[in-house]
């Protein structure tokens, strides 16, 4: 079962960037055309984007520079030793929801700091798979294409952020403790 699992793996790729131009083919569709037109469509995204991952950038790094992050974990502390969870990770739970980029660069310093088969990497590598960059996503993609009522979305992006950095922090506590 395993070998089939690698050779579909290996070949699904290859197949698919043969079969689309292929289909598009019969289809007489000009895939050429087709594809600058795509991208004309994704520069002018590109350029309609910029000024709301500028604006996300810069709110990030005054959120970080500030001291503002460190307040957070130093008020969390104490509750999180007493719930045998580290510290260490707060500070990806916050930035997750900011920043990819961000959260992703501090995991792979918990990582190089603690190790990977710590808890605390394993606990951060959990977090950095089952939560997603919420408000990246509503400033930059709501932005872009102009929605301006974005608050249930951001309610339902933080809520599923906060269950899923709890539920990374008790399997990963429940399944290697």
């Amino acid at each position: 079962m395993l070998a089939i699992i690698n050779i579909i793996s290996a070949w699904a790729i290859p197949i698919m960037i043969a079969f689309i131009p292929l289909y598009a083919w019969i289809k007489k569709v000009a895939v050429y055309e087709s594809f600058v037109e795509g991208a004309k469509d994704g520069f002018s995204t590109a350029i309609n984007i910029m000024p709301h991952l500028v604006g996300m950038m810069v709110a990030i790094s005054v959120f970080r520079a500030s001291g503002a992050l460190d307040f957070f974990v130093g008020w969390f502390t104490p509750l999180l030793s007493k719930l045998s969870v580290p510290s260490e990770i707060l500070p990806l739970g916050i930035l997750r929801p900011l920043t990819g980029t961000g959260s992703l660069a501090f995991t792979t310093d918990l990582i190089k700091t603690y190790g990977p088969d710590s808890m605390i990497g394993r606990i951060a590598s959990t977090i950095q798979g089952s939560t997603d960059t919420t408000l990246y996503v509503l400033t930059v993609y709501f932005g872009a294409v102009g929605i301006r009522k974005g608050r249930y979305a951001l309610k339902v992006g933080l809520f599923s952020d906060i269950v899923g950095f709890i539920a990374a922090i008790a399997v990963c506590l429940l399944i290697f403790s």
